[in-house]
C-alpha cells in the first residue's frame, strides 16, 4: 500500500510522509502537516509568519492489530492581522484533542458493541480516552432533546444508586425517547423541564403518571389543557400492596397455627395472575384453601381481580358504571384496606377513566426502568452524572443486550 493511500485509510489525507517504524506494540508514524493549513486559527488569514514547530502526539485507527501512534510535526504561527502566536489547527483532528476525528468515529462506532474496558484495551488507550470521546458524541447528538414535536408523555421517578436516590424521568410515548431527566423526585425536579418545554412551543395532548399528588399538582399547573391519565399499573400495584397489608393483618392475628401456616407463603399467590398459576406446585389448591378460611381475604382477592376490568370495558361510561359499582361493594365488605382503596379511586376518578380518552400508561418507561438497570450493571455504575444522564438520552437507540 503506498503512503497516500495509509494516510487516506487513517483519515489523515494530504499530510507528508516522514518515517514509519513499528514494534511488538505499536505502529509509530511520522509526518508533516499539510501546507494549505499554515493560517491563523483564529481569524484564517494566510498572512502569517512561522514560529517553528511543535510534535503533535495523536492516536489513530490501529493498523493491523497494533494500535498506531502519530508524531505530527505542526506548526506555529504568528499572525500579521491579529498579532497573536498559535499552533494552526490541523485537518482531521478535533481541537485540542490528541486523537484524530476517524479514531474518535472507530472509538463511537466500537462502543456499540463493546464495553469502555473493552474498547481501550483493543485501541491500547486509557478508559478515560474512550469515555470522554463517547461523551462528547452524546453531547453533540442528544444533550438537548427535541419537545417542539411531542404530543404525549410519561412521567415516573427511577431509584439510582444507594441512599434513596433518585431521578426523574419524562419519556416520549410515540418516540420511546427520554426527553428529560431531574435530579430528586416531586415538583422540584421538573422546573426545568417545564421551561424548556413553554419555549419549545409544544402541544402536550396526554400526560401518563402515578397518583403521586406532585405530579397531579405539577402536571395542572403547568400544562392545564392536557388530559392526564393516572397509570393503570400503579393503580393495580397499589391494590396489591392493600392485599399483602390485609394477609399481614390476618396472619398477625390469627389465633391457631393451621390459619397461621395456611397464611404463610401465600403472598405471592394472592398477588399472581390467576393464569399464571403453576399446577406442578399445587398453587390452584394453595389459593383455594387460604381463601376458604379467611373470608376478609376471599372478598379482597376477588375485588383485586375485578378491578382490572375497569381497562376492559367497551365504552368510558360503562368503566364509570363499573369504578362506582367496585366501590361501593369495597365499603360494603366492612374491611379498612379496601375502603381506603376505594376512596383512593374515586379521588382520582377522572384521572382513571381518562384512559379511555388516551390510551396510554407508564408502562413503556417502566420498562426502560430494566434497561438502565442493565446499563448501570455492566457498566459497574456511573460516576459522572453528566454522563449517565446523556446516555439515558440516547438508551432508546441502544440495544438490550450490548449496553453498557
Amino acid at each position: 500500500m503506498s503512503t497516500s493511500a495509509l494516510y487516506r485509510a487513517i483519515g489523515m489525507k494530504g499530510y507528508e510522509h516522514v518515517s514509519a517504524t513499528q514494534s511488538a506494540e505499536r505502529f509509530t508514524l511520522r509526518m508533516r502537516a499539510p501546507a494549505d493549513c499554515v493560517k491563523c486559527p483564529g481569524c484564517q488569514s494566510k498572512s502569517v509568519i512561522r514560529r517553528g514547530t511543535v510534535d503533535r502526539l495523536l492516536h489513530a485507527p490501529p493498523i493491523g492489530l497494533r494500535p498506531t501512534v502519530l508524531f505530527v510535526s505542526t506548526p506555529r504561527v504568528e499572525c500579521r492581522q491579529c498579532g497573536t502566536v498559535r499552533t494552526v489547527v490541523l485537518p482531521g483532528v478535533s481541537s485540542g484533542k490528541n486523537h484524530t476525528q476517524s479514531f474518535a468515529r472507530m472509538v463511537i462506532d466500537l462502543r456499540k458493541l463493546m464495553t469502555i474496558t473493552d474498547v481501550a484495551l483493543y485501541l491500547g488507550v486509557s478508559t478515560h480516552m474512550v469515555r470522554d470521546i463517547d461523551k462528547a458524541w452524546l453531547a453533540q447528538h442528544f444533550a438537548k432533546p427535541r419537545l417542539r414535536d411531542v404530543k404525549a408523555i410519561a412521567i415516573d421517578e427511577i431509584s439510582v444508586g444507594k441512599g434513596r436516590k433518585f431521578l426523574t424521568i419524562v419519556m416520549d410515548l410515540e418516540s420511546g425517547a427520554i426527553v428529560f431527566v431531574g435530579q430528586g423526585k416531586g415538583q422540584a425536579a421538573l422546573t426545568s423541564f417545564w421551561n424548556r418545554l413553554r419555549g419549545s412551543k409544544a402541544r402536550i395532548c396526554a400526560v401518563a403518571t402515578d397518583m403521586s399528588s406532585a405530579y397531579y399538582a405539577a402536571v395542572q399547573k403547568n400544562l392545564p389543557k392536557a388530559t392526564l391519565v393516572f397509570d393503570r399499573f400503579h393503580i393495580v400495584k397499589l391494590m396489591n400492596e392493600k392485599l399483602t397489608t390485609l394477609r399481614r393483618e390476618l396472619h398477625r392475628e390469627a389465633e391457631d397455627q393451621l390459619q397461621k401456616s395456611t397464611l404463610k407463603g401465600t403472598r405471592w399467590l394472592l398477588l399472581k395472575h390467576p393464569d399464571h398459576l403453576e399446577p406442578e406446585r399445587n398453587d390452584q389448591e394453595r389459593l383455594q384453601k387460604a381463601l376458604e378460611m379467611n373470608h376478609s381475604l376471599a372478598v379482597a382477592y376477588y375485588l383485586k381481580e375485578d378491578l382490572r376490568q375497569i381497562w376492559e370495558q367497551p365504552a368510558r361510561h360503562e368503566a364509570a358504571r363499573f369504578l362506582k359499582d367496585w366501590c361501593a361493594r369495597a365499603r360494603a365488605s366492612g374491611i379498612r384496606v379496601l375502603r381506603t382503596m376505594a376512596n383512593t379511586l374515586e379521588g382520582h376518578r377522572t384521572g382513571i377513566l381518562n384512559w379511555y380518552r388516551f390510551r396510554i400508561s407508564t408502562g413503556p418507561l417502566e420498562g426502560l426502568n430494566n434497561k438502565i438497570k442493565t446499563m448501570k450493571r455492566q457498566a459497574y455504575g456511573f460516576r459522572d452524572t453528566e454522563y449517565f444522564t446523556l446516555k439515558l438520552y440516547a438508551l432508546h437507540l441502544t440495544k438490550f443486550a450490548l449496553i453498557g
